[in-house]
């Protein structure tokens, strides 16, 4: 019986043991999408407790605690403790278990704070404790954090109409890491309510210093807020959708449904297809022109309880995977941009697994060299960003595609403390590949070029392809 997260933790094999140890563990992170708010790393934040960078926020944790029973008082609530939220989550902990909660909750004390024992309600007060001793000191930062995973660079997320003053701060400061804004500008074809949408684009055009009346001129002003963002070193787009819009239009049409829902009345679901699609041509015609990557994260229904997202508002636990009939939309919409010369490299990531495959053939529609693995199958996303999610991805891209030139792990966190997502994804990695030596699968007289394919996957090839 092994030890439970010794060294060798998720590695079966003599080979595997070999090629994280030797290869993949001292690579440094490139962290390429991430929700880490810009303005903590800029004001090197001091954590008031574990309670506040473990739980605050942590939309996994609140759902196993719902599920566990604990009332919502002690998850999200304002009347009760620090103390009292932690002590519920050490509650719950012990219930986690097969839960990838509960690999990373230990992954992290462990990392984080050098504490090797179990949390639960034994350990609960002495764990609590320890953790906020260590966050009183100068030690214990966002970018102590940082620098301690060995985080070179992380890419944040990033609307339009944000000023990017922190991205500033942080490169003036002098600071190691790098920290580049991502532009994710969901919000400007998001016509589904126009009152909002007529107030975000009163936003942009102030911002952009366009006066905006007609569809060419919110584009205008986009492509303003474009160049600004290149020239605060962004390398990469992301768009969070439903599915993929690909429907048939004439720039007529747009203008006219532009006109519409900026006059406050509400569109008909076939237009709001069309200026969506429309929408994702214009952003990525834009990318395609400074060489950027493009991303899209679909598949997820959210908001899906309404008295909770009324109290509580999104990103707090209630959103879920979705089905939906998308690959000839996918299809239809690279092709266009492909037809026209116009795809720039791109990622895409599914929320429900029985994609997998879609994407894994969908890929290599659209490769075109000099770029290695111009299209990506991107990591295991949300749901599937644990064991089981992250090996099914890698067996698909392998079976289907190259995993050699798979730009590999993300932590699509708001925590400063999710970086061992990384250190997972890598011993996940090694074991399946160690795992095909040992059976004869792969050669093991190509250890080495074995090796470099655990680098390249961890760290090489993000770095290659995103040009940092």
């Amino acid at each position: 019986m092994r030890n439970f997260m010794d060294e060798d933790f998720l590695l079966y094999s003599d080979t595997a043991k070999y090629l994280y140890h030797n290869f993949a563990k001292h690579n440094p992170i490139i962290d390429y999408h991430c929700h880490l708010e810009p303005k903590k790393i800029a004001d090197d934040y001091k954590f008031s407790s574990i309670t506040e960078i473990w739980l605050g926020g942590d939309h996994y944790k609140w759902r196993a605690m719902r599920t566990n029973g604990v009332d919502e008082e002690y998850i999200t609530g304002k009347s009760t403790s620090d103390w009292e939220k932690f002590e519920k989550w050490a509650e719950t902990i012990p219930y986690t278990m097969r839960n990838p909660l509960y690999h990373w909750s230990h992954l992290e004390l462990k990392t984080a704070f050098g504490i090797d024992k179990l949390l639960s309600p034994k350990t609960a007060r002495e764990i609590f404790d320890e953790c906020n001793a260590k966050l009183a000191t100068p030690d214990y930062t966002a970018r102590k954090f940082m620098e301690r995973y060995n985080v070179e660079t992380v890419c944040t997320t990033d609307d339009p109409v944000d000023t990017l003053e922190y991205h500033k701060t942080i490169a003036e400061s002098g600071f190691k890491v790098k920290v580049l804004p991502t532009w994710r500008p969901d919000k400007a074809m998001a016509v589904e309510n126009a009152a909002n949408f007529r107030s975000y684009v009163e936003k942009l055009s102030t911002v952009s210093s366009v006066s905006i009346s007609t569809f060419n001129d919110l584009v205008d002003a986009l492509k303003n807020r474009h160049d600004f963002f290149a020239s605060m070193g962004c390398r990469l787009s992301d768009h969070g959708i439903e599915e993929f819009y690909a429907e048939d239009y004439t720039d007529a049409e747009i203008n006219a449904i532009f006109n519409k829902v900026y006059s406050g009345k509400e569109l008909t679901n076939e237009e709001i297809l069309k200026f969506k699609s429309a929408m994702l041509v214009v952003f990525a015609e834009m990318d395609n022109e400074k060489g950027w990557t493009q991303q899209f994260h679909y598949g997820a229904i959210r908001n899906n309880n309404t008295r909770m997202f009324e109290k509580l508002g999104p990103d707090t636990g209630f959103d879920s995977i979705g089905v939906f009939n998308t690959s000839k939309a996918m299809a239809k919409f690279l092709d266009r941009l492909n037809s026209a010369d116009k795809l720039t490299k791109t990622i895409l990531y599914n929320l429900n697994p029985a994609d997998n495959e879609v994407i894994g053939t969908m890929i290599g529609n659209f490769q075109q060299g000099p770029v290695a693995g111009k299209i990506q199958f991107g990591s295991g996303w949300w749901f599937l960003d644990q064991k089981d999610g992250m090996q099914k991805q890698m067996n698909c891209l392998s079976v289907l595609g190259l995993l050699s030139r798979f730009v590999g792990m993300l932590t699509d966190s708001r925590s400063f403390l999710s970086y061992p997502r990384h250190e997972y994804f890598r011993r996940i990695l090694c074991n399946l590949i160690g795992e095909d030596v040992e059976k004869g699968e792969l050669p093991a007289s190509e250890i080495e070029f074995l090796g470099q394919m655990v680098n390249d996957i961890s760290y090489n090839n993000a770095k290659r392809y995103l040009n940092l």
